[in-house]
């Protein structure tokens, strides 16, 4: 008898489970701090630094509901009657999954902290990357949701996208680099800048982790 993971009912009945209500919000909100770091990126890019910062804001805001609902998620899955390996699973899909929007509020700090006006080289790629996470974002969401309907072809489909994603994200994020290291900035905004190409593909890295997991959940139960 091949093994099925309880994760797959709980992740397909959400209506059934505190914590499974709790885990679609969480990845709800999660996509909204990703959008929330476009819109600040969007505004920084049209020269508007007041609507930069509030967009910034609404980034660590959504980060920190984020959290408040991992740490329920946590809370629940102690008192849940899931058995210990189910549980240990979810538990790393959690974290994970809180890790995106961890990465995404430290991207969109360093944003926050530059104040030059940058070249329109390096506002192209910082475009080009922010898309990236949207895209691979996008698809992570609708594999968590094609998994909930226990649709394992689908899961891995979006899941090949969000792998292609974070490969795009790598090469992108070496030219924004070159973008960054060939243009005339101050030390202060070439050391952001620098890391803000770094946190921009972290990102990616952290969609793409989530998106191994769901792989692993998909042929599993299978």
């Amino acid at each position: 008898m091949k093994e099925m993971l309880n994760i797959l009912g709980w992740l397909g009945k959400a209506e059934e489970t505190a914590v499974m209500k709790d885990a679609v919000l969480h990845v709800s909100e999660t996509c909204k701090t990703v959008a929330f770091l476009a819109e600040a990126v969007r505004a920084f890019i049209a020269n508007d630094l007041a609507a930069t910062a509030i967009a910034i804001e609404k980034v660590k805001q959504s980060e920190r509901q984020a959290d408040r609902l991992r740490s329920k998620m946590v809370a629940e899955l102690t008192e849940d009657l899931i058995q210990p390996v189910d549980r240990e699973d979810l538990l790393r899909f959690a974290r994970a999954l809180d890790k995106i929007a961890d990465s995404t509020l430290r991207t969109g700090r360093i944003l926050g902290f530059i104040e030059e006006k940058l070249p329109d080289a390096v506002l192209k790629n910082m475009a080009i990357s922010t898309e990236l996470i949207v895209k691979g974002m996008n698809q992570l969401q609708e594999a968590i949701r094609a998994f909930g309907k226990n649709q394992g072809k689908d899961t891995l489909a979006c899941c090949d996208e969000v792998e292609r994603c974070e490969h795009e994200a790598d090469d992108q994020k070496r030219v924004m680099l070159d973008a960054v290291l060939h243009a005339n900035l101050s030390a202060p905004s070439l050391l952001l800048c620098y890391n803000l190409a770094e946190a921009l593909e972290a990102i990616t890295d952290r969609i793409d982790t989530v998106s191994d997991m769901l792989k692993l959940f998909a042929v599993r139960s299978r």
